[in-house]
């Protein structure tokens, strides 16, 4: 039987996901990217890969399952990911409140993860600020990878494969029945087109975006300088301020109350969507952040008023013994106001996934799984 083509559009994180297990169930697959090598929201990112984040049930499920894709990924395609796990610190008593309740819940979730008292906390991540804290939730789940090596590994080990093509700088016009038509006058044929563009969808569905019901959110961020040979920041570092946001501890119930402390006291937090992480790469490098801008905020160029929160917000939560950045961005991705992903099906045989906002390192592999398994089959 001859193997059925699958022509992917876009080579991030979403699209590499979708072509790695296409090509795994038997598929000839053609990887359409439109720039010499990824530069959209795949590589523009901490590089965190984060199931508790995740509520419990599906979600959390198609994190694990993108977490053993991400480790296979290291053995097999070389890959640097380190399984560093994750702390959420509490620096106030109402932080430490809603960490115990969400632990109660993940309990009898079958989410594994601990709370830490402040020098368990301190022993785990040498990174966090002593100075009032109250404790943490320590999670083993989470991984690291250095987004902008990783992705382009990534595409190049997946190209390694007999096949596998990755076409860079081919940039995909129109999707007809059976052929996707290049810029450069080309059809590649497919039984199969999954689009993956992100943000970027509606270049080839004007007005898709708004239809799906999709948001533009702009997220700031930093990096540091490389930090002194053998400091580690230990596991990855979520400071209370993400307690508000995350859609896991939603269910919380003082969590209300948090917000509130929040609003008051800082309404510019509010303002801005700025939360507080932190990740150490390959290089020693950590990465700071981040902020949350929606569609007609959204513009080219950053704020420095957010950088300035940002610094102040991490310095209480964080010790590092270098704050000297060497390089400031922002990233770009489409998010939905309630789902974790949106799709639809533009035509026959033609699948458009989009919308996985900060979750794209975290599903893409899992969704991917389960997408390949509805539309290729067991």
């Amino acid at each position: 039987m001859t193997a059925r083509k699958v022509v992917v559009v876009g080579a991030g994180i979403v699209g590499l996901a979708h072509a790695w297990i296409a090509a795994e169930r038997g598929c000839d697959v053609t990887v359409l990217e439109r720039h010499p090598q990824a530069t959209g929201a795949s590589i523009r990112n901490f590089g965190m890969f984060w199931p508790i984040g995740q509520p419990p049930g599906l979600l959390h499920d198609v994190a694990m399952a993108s977490r053993a894709r991400w480790l296979r990924a290291g053995r097999e395609g070389g890959i640097w990911v380190n399984p560093c796990g994750s702390v959420h610190l509490a620096h106030h008593d109402d932080e430490m409140q809603v960490l115990r309740e969400f632990h109660a819940i993940a309990q009898q979730s079958g989410i594994v993860c601990e709370l830490l008292d402040r020098e368990t906390t301190a022993a785990r991540t040498p990174g966090a600020n002593r100075q009032g804290l109250r404790g943490s939730l320590f999670s083993a789940a989470e991984a690291c990878v250095n987004p902008r090596r990783a992705i382009a590994g990534l595409a190049a080990w997946l190209a390694t494969m007999p096949n596998v093509r990755i076409e860079f700088s081919s940039t995909a016009t129109r999707i007809g029945s059976e052929e996707v038509m290049t810029a450069d006058g080309r059809g590649v044929a497919f039984d199969l087109a999954i689009v993956c563009g992100g943000a970027d969808i509606d270049t080839l569905y004007p007005g898709l975006d708004r239809e799906l019901g999709l948001r533009r959110c702009k997220l700031q961020m930093m990096r540091t300088v490389p930090q002194p040979p053998g400091w580690k920041l230990g596991t990855h570092v979520a400071s209370g301020l993400t307690l508000r946001s995350y859609a896991n501890f939603a269910m919380c119930p003082t969590v209300a109350a948090l917000k509130d402390r929040i609003a008051r006291t800082k309404p510019e937090l509010d303002r801005y969507g700025i939360h507080i992480l932190a990740s150490q790469n390959d290089a020693g490098e950590v990465i700071l952040g981040d902020s949350h801008e929606y569609d007609h905020d959204v513009e080219p160029f950053d704020k420095t008023i957010i950088d300035q929160l940002m610094l102040r917000e991490l310095e209480p939560v964080i010790s590092l013994p270098d704050w000297t950045i060497a390089q400031r961005w922002h990233g770009i991705y489409a998010k939905h106001p309630r789902e974790a992903w949106v799709m639809c099906e533009p035509r026959r045989n033609v699948h458009v996934v989009t919308g996985l906002g900060g979750g794209g390192m975290t599903l893409s592999f899992g969704l991917a799984e389960l997408n390949c398994r509805t539309w290729l089959g067991d």
